[in-house]
């Protein structure tokens, strides 16, 4: 028999090989067999994230959760359960892999930030949208986790009229983009209109627009955050009172490098995206694994004052400088 915690600390100590096999290979008196069999049994759950988490996040009235979601490449796989053709932003475009939904906290611009919840998207299996999944989750931060916490960040996939309404009611602040086709009305007499026909001027390019969205029941703020290269975005917050264009921008840009940080830290140091298991509950296992090694390496690389990209390479340092003193492999002299 195995436990987590040693398959975690494998998963923390293979430099790039993930598999079940590769494990048995390397840790005395275990088979392959005991390995496939933890992964197929074992039914590990978002919960548990949380409960290694919490006592490291540094929660504060001006800590943010950042929601976003990645997908894990499966490109080259066929008889995994939980993988299907879904959009990657990192690819933009279509890829095989396993969806998954984010809840990141956020301590500020130049604070830590921690995943505390996620889900598998998945709806053949259980029917559930993305949207879904953020409405779960958000009613775990009210109903579980209890944060001081009271801002939340998202992209326009998730800024339906039903969770808008749903953040607003519990007393949370959102800041989200919405695509430039969404309905807005500035003026009764005028009614509706398309955002990317709505008219800026100096003034209201740095403090935004109170509008009406359509099918909100109260008022937000819109602002139009213009990049060097002409690209726009459109950030809607029902927090009236900010009336700065770059706090906006500087909030949005800011925060999804963070969440950015997380899924290219997650993929590349946990091995998220390598296991080759095909059963479903597997796959789950394997990835709750994968962010628990992922907090365990932010937390000795905090300890030590190191990246945690510094630190995972650290661990085959010795074996370096070794080979180099005395190489196991010698290139042929002419």
């Amino acid at each position: 028999m195995i436990g987590k915690h040693e398959y975690i600390e494998y998963l923390l100590s293979t430099p790039f090989n993930y598999t079940c096999t590769n494990m048995a290979d390397h840790k005395p008196n275990l088979s392959h067999d005991v390995v496939s069999d933890f992964l197929r049994k074992e039914r590990f759950k978002p919960a548990d994230l949380w409960a290694i988490v919490k006592d490291h996040i540094d929660d504060s009235p001006t800590a943010s959760i950042i929601v976003d979601d990645s997908v894990q490449d499966k490109r080259y796989s066929f008889f995994i359960e939980l993988v299907k053709k879904q959009y990657s932003g990192n690819e933009h475009g279509t890829v095989k892999g396993i969806g998954l939904v984010n809840f990141v906290h956020s301590a500020g611009n130049d604070g830590d930030f921690w995943p505390i919840d996620y889900r598998v998207y998945h709806p053949d299996t259980d029917g559930k949208t993305k949207n879904d999944h953020f409405e779960e989750m958000f009613m775990r931060l009210i109903t579980h986790k209890h944060l001081i916490a009271r801002r939340i960040l998202f992209d326009t996939w998730y800024a339906s009229v039903t969770n808008l309404k749903l953040i607003h009611r519990h007393g949370w602040t959102f800041f989200t983009t919405l695509k430039s086709n969404r309905l807005v009305s500035v003026d009764q007499d005028i009614g509706y209109q398309h955002l990317d026909t709505l008219v800026f001027d100096e003034k209201t390019l740095v403090t935004g627009l109170l509008v009406k969205l359509k099918e909100i029941p109260f008022l937000v703020k819109l602002f139009k955050i213009v990049a060097p290269n002409g690209d726009i975005d459109w950030v809607i917050t029902n927090d009236l009172a900010v009336s700065v264009n770059l706090f906006v921008a500087d909030l949005a840009n800011d925060n999804r490098w963070q969440i950015e940080d997380f899924h290219r830290g997650f993929k590349q140091l946990t091995g998220s995206e390598k296991c080759q298991c095909r059963k479903a509950r597997s796959q789950r296992n394997h990835l709750a694994c994968c962010y628990q090694a992922w907090v365990a390496l932010k937390v000795k690389a905090k300890q030590t004052h190191q990246t945690i990209y510094k630190l995972r390479t650290s661990l085959f340092a010795d074996y370096l400088t070794k080979e180099l003193a005395n190489p196991r492999i010698q290139a042929i002299h002419l």
